[in-house]
C-alpha cells in the first residue's frame, strides 16, 4: 500500500480470524457474487477472489484508492474482479443486484455508518441466507438488530455479522 494512502486496512490478525470464523459460516467457492463496500486497498476483495469466490465488486470512492485498485486488478490478471468508483451509500441504494457476500469497513468515524445495516437490509441486497459484516469501532452496538447474528473483535477492530431472512414480498425499500 502506498504510503500517502489514508486508509486503515484490516489488520492482518483481524482478517486472519474473519475468515476463520466466515470458513464455518459459507463456502467461498460457492459465492457467486460479492460485495466489499469501502474497498480501501482491496485486501478483502482479493482475499475473497482466492478462496474462490466467483465475482467481487469492489466499491471505492477515493480516487487514489480506487486506481491502486485498477491497478492490482490488471497485475492479477482477474476477470472476476469488478472495481466500482462510488459513493457506498449511493451504490447501496441503487444497485440492482443481491449479494451471497457483502463486507464493509468504513471509516470508524464516518456519519452514518451505524445506518449501514438497515440499508443493506432495507434494500434487500443480499439473497436469501446471504451474510454480511461489518466492520467498525468499538463504540458502536448491533445485538439489537433484527438480523443481528453475532459480533467478534480483535483488538480494537469489530466485526458484526448479520444475516439475512428468507424472502419475502415486501419490495424493497427504494
Amino acid at each position: 500500500m502506498p504510503p500517502s494512502f489514508k486508509a486503515r486496512p484490516t489488520t492482518d490478525f483481524a482478517k486472519e480470524n474473519l475468515f476463520n470464523v466466515l470458513n464455518n459460516y459459507m463456502d467461498f467457492e460457492e459465492t457467486e457474487l460479492a460485495l466489499d463496500l469501502f474497498a480501501g486497498t482491496g485486501s478483502i476483495s482479493i482475499e475473497l477472489l482466492s478462496r474462490g469466490c466467483r465475482r467481487v465488486i469492489s466499491v471505492e470512492r477515493d480516487p487514489q484508492h480506487f486506481s491502486f485498485l485498477l491497478k492490482t486488478m490488471k497485475e492479477l490478471g482477474t476477470t472476476s474482479w469488478f472495481p466500482v468508483k462510488a459513493d457506498a451509500f449511493r451504490f447501496l441504494e441503487r444497485s440492482g443486484e443481491q449479494f451471497d457476500f457483502i463486507f464493509a469497513d468504513p471509516p470508524y468515524a464516518l456519519e452514518g455508518l451505524a445506518t449501514i445495516p438497515d440499508k443493506v437490509f432495507g434494500h434487500r441486497l443480499l439473497k436469501a441466507d446471504g451474510l454480511f459484516v461489518l466492520e467498525h469501532g468499538k463504540d458502536l452496538h448491533f445485538e439489537d438488530h433484527p438480523h443481528f447474528l453475532e459480533h467478534r473483535h480483535y483488538g480494537s477492530v469489530n466485526f458484526s455479522f448479520f444475516r439475512a431472512a428468507e424472502p419475502t414480498d415486501e419490495p424493497p425499500t427504494r
